[in-house]
């Protein structure tokens, strides 16, 4: 008779990036797949927010066969096989996430937007993805099913600020609103007030977990390199590594902030019965991380399939690693991250 599998508490934090969130996909199957983890919380922003609200549809309709389905359906359903246009694949591209405005013009469909804005070139707001959402999310069902809880990010467009929906009040609205890409689309309109892309003010946003869940575990799941040991040369590949460093800000000073508590916990200057002391994880792959930036508006499922993949690999790699760390002791060291 097999023994029951120790399971562990943990959230998890999901990075925005375009296509290249199905790298993130593979990971969260393979999580699932195992069976050890209990997720407690996800804070996505953008694809990030996108995987998050499949895996917590899935799991509510279907248990893990059912998460693990619905995210295959979702990102079956985001791509592109050669059934439409190049203008209908890259618009489902660049509805996936971050998409850098300045880059190199490839046509001159693309180098309208260098001096036109979504209001003239998109006045009916047409998103291809949010068809795709419409169709393989049961908001309703979502917001009235008990499951992990859900940090969604977006950009208040007036102030600047991060505004977080929650699960209980979660529409497609919403989680539109977190890829809301300002050069692409029209900001989003929640309650007379527009958003933006969540990714410019929290890739993702980490603060939640500190005082609305009582689990100390994040694991962060990467597809956006803080660090790249190379100088960029030609045009494309600066704008792309300054895309790389303003969307990882916000992220960074949260890793600051958590440094900040542990260290003074350790030091006997806080109480740790009021203050958290997280245990960072992270999920990476330098194999997703030799693909450059254009590549995030591929939505071809072959490249999908392929993210998947690594992302597969990745995740059986960490748990395999680092299982046993989670509930004990951060694997991720910030210091080196702030350093």
């Amino acid at each position: 008779m097999s023994e029951t599998p120790q399971r562990k508490r943990v959230n998890l934090a999901l990075q925005g990036g375009g296509a290249h969130g199905a790298f993130t996909w593979g990971v969260l199957d393979a999580f699932l797949e195992d069976g050890r983890l209990d997720v407690v919380a996800i804070s996505g922003t953008s694809a990030g927010a996108m995987n998050a609200v499949a895996f917590a549809d899935g799991l509510r309709e279907g248990g893990v066969r059912g998460a693990r389905s619905q995210l295959e359906r979702f990102w079956k359903g985001a791509s592109v096989d050669g059934t439409l246009s190049e203008d209908q694949r890259k618009a489902i591209g660049l509805a996936l996430g971050f998409w850098d405005p300045f880059k190199v013009r490839d046509s001159w469909a693309e180098a309208l937007a260098d001096n036109f804005s979504p209001y003239d070139l998109n006045p009916l707001d047409i998103n291809q993805l949010r068809d795709v959402v419409g169709r393989e999310i049961d908001f309703r069902a979502v917001r009235e099913s008990d499951g992990p809880k859900l940090f969604i990010a977006a950009t208040n467009v007036y102030t600047g600020k991060v505004r977080i929906f929650r699960r209980p009040e979660l529409t497609i609205d919403m989680l539109m609103a977190s890829a809301c890409l300002p050069t692409v689309f029209k900001a989003v309109e929640i309650e007379g007030v527009p958003y933006w892309d969540g990714g410019y003010m929290g890739n993702p946003v980490l603060f939640p977990f500190f005082t609305e869940t009582d689990c100390d575990d994040v694991i962060l799941i990467q597809i956006n390199p803080i660090e790249r040991r190379e100088t960029p040369h030609n045009l494309r590949d600066i704008l792309s590594r300054l895309d790389e460093i303003t969307f990882n800000a916000p992220l960074l000073q949260e890793f600051r902030a958590i440094d900040f508590v542990a260290r003074l916990i350790e030091a006997g200057r806080l109480d740790s019965t009021h203050y958290k002391q997280i245990r960072m994880h992270l999920v990476a792959s330098e194999k997703l991380m030799k693909f450059g930036a254009r590549s995030r508006m591929d939505a071809d499922y072959d490249f999908f399939r392929e993210l998947f993949a690594i992302g597969r690999d990745a995740g059986s790699d960490f748990l395999k690693t680092n299982f046993d760390a989670i509930g004990a002791y951060a694997t991720l060291n910030l210091k080196e991250q702030l350093n």
